[in-house]
């Protein structure tokens, strides 16, 4: 099944002699990895015999292989990185000459910056977003943004796959294995497996010294706290750790791209608004899993469902706007007197506060957030992701999208 991340790393290859890939464990960094060239070699770290011949003379090794050299988990060998260093000083003006991956790191962002700073460019990959699961292409909808006349844009939506789908999408997940099988029963032993390997073998790896019982209770902590405000001190009295451990366990999830934290926006405080920030378990379908939701009919029923539908909403626009490299930052608001808009996206096109609506039909009332943040911002427009059949105008400067359309 194609990526649309392929079109981006070719990219980013013309510009630097190195590219990271970084993303969660089992998203499809090795299978785009090996999209490139037949000529391109592929060394995996997790292979004995790779991890050798690399380990044991990282200088010699990048003199023999100092171009087309694909390098897979990087993160278990931290020596790699000044070796990498030093061999694309050798040749500083040639680009496309190495590309790594990585997961299940936190460490492995600071390596890449303190040993790779000007070298390297990294491309963020997750799983497949809802265009990719169904074999489309990426959706207009993420170029309109950077569009000097985005409404005009937003109006020519249409949507790409069928409700239905959307919400197959939704209760299954992204990641690529279940989709490529295609079985209910092969997908739940999956999940179970994964969630086993991601404790017990990374987790255990990377943080010998971490009480791993404490962890898996914390990440079946983490799906109940999924979209909600987080306040360190009671999740450490729900745990029994101290606070500065919970923010530690809150870290790790997070560097290791379970959890996607979310700053609150801050800036310019018209308001008072709330400084915690929020956080999601990146995939739905491993947040289903953990809280033991088995169809579609018990997600809609479940307490949990808004917040799933936001965390699936959220994720897609953060993977679309990675896949066209486009570069910004996200937030999320709530002042003191309950007005919420659930993302703010910032970047060279301004800033953009989305609202997310899983109902087809949605009232001007229920806007009034966002409507608010657009007036004392003086927002060019914003967005509400909804389930309607198409884009609508709410408003002058305010635009109802279809998650179909994403």
């Amino acid at each position: 099944m194609d990526r649309h991340y392929y079109a981006l790393l070719t990219e980013l290859l013309e510009y630097f002699p190195c590219v990271a890939i970084l993303g969660v464990r089992q998203c499809g960094k090795t299978t785009l990895t090996k999209q490139l060239p037949d000529n391109w070699r592929y060394f995996d770290l997790e292979k004995a015999s790779d991890f050798q011949i690399i380990s044991q003379d990282p200088d010699l090794f990048f003199r023999l292989n100092n171009f087309d050299t694909i390098i897979d988990e990087s993160q278990l060998l931290p020596a790699l990185f000044p070796a990498l260093r030093v061999a694309i000083d050798a040749d500083r003006q040639k680009s496309g000459r190495f590309v790594i991956t990585g997961s299940s790191s936190p460490e492995l962002l600071k390596s890449i910056s303190e040993s790779l700073a000007g070298r390297i460019a990294i491309l963020d990959m997750g799983p497949f977003n809802l265009n990719e699961a169904h074999g489309l292409a990426p959706s207009p909808f993420f170029k309109a943004l950077t569009n000097t006349e985005p409404i005009n844009s937003f109006l020519n939506l249409i949507p790409n796959v069928s409700i239905t789908e959307v919400h197959d999408y939704w209760f299954k997940g992204g990641y690529p294995e279940p989709w490529i099988k295609n079985s209910p029963r092969f997908t739940k032993l999956w999940q179970q497996n994964y969630f086993q390997t991601y404790i017990n073998r990374d987790i255990r790896r990377l943080f010998p010294n971490l009480n791993i019982q404490k962890y898996n209770l914390f990440l079946r902590l983490l799906a109940n706290l999924s979209g909600s405000v987080i306040n360190y001190s009671n999740a450490a009295t729900s745990l029994g750790v101290s606070q500065p451990t919970a923010r530690e366990y809150f870290h790790i999830a997070d560097g290791t791209f379970i959890w996607r934290h979310i700053p609150p926006y801050e800036k310019n405080a018209v308001k008072r608004v709330v400084k915690h920030p929020k956080g999601y378990l990146r995939d739905t379908g491993l947040l289903h899993f953990l809280l033991h939701i088995n169809t579609i009919d018990d997600l809609l029923a479940h307490p949990i469902m808004g917040h799933s539908w936001e965390a699936l909403v959220i994720e897609n626009i953060i993977r679309g706007l990675n896949v066209q490299g486009i570069s910004f930052e996200y937030y999320h608001y709530r002042t003191g007197g309950g007005a919420e808009v659930d993302l703010i996206l910032e970047g060279d096109f301004g800033l953009i506060p989305i609202e997310i609506k899983y109902t087809q039909k949605v009232s001007l009332k229920s806007l009034r957030g966002i409507r608010d943040f657009i007036k004392e911002r003086k927002c060019q427009f914003g967005i509400v992701i909804n389930n309607d059949e198409q884009v609508r105008l709410y408003e002058e400067n305010l635009i109802g999208i279809p998650f179909a359309c994403l």
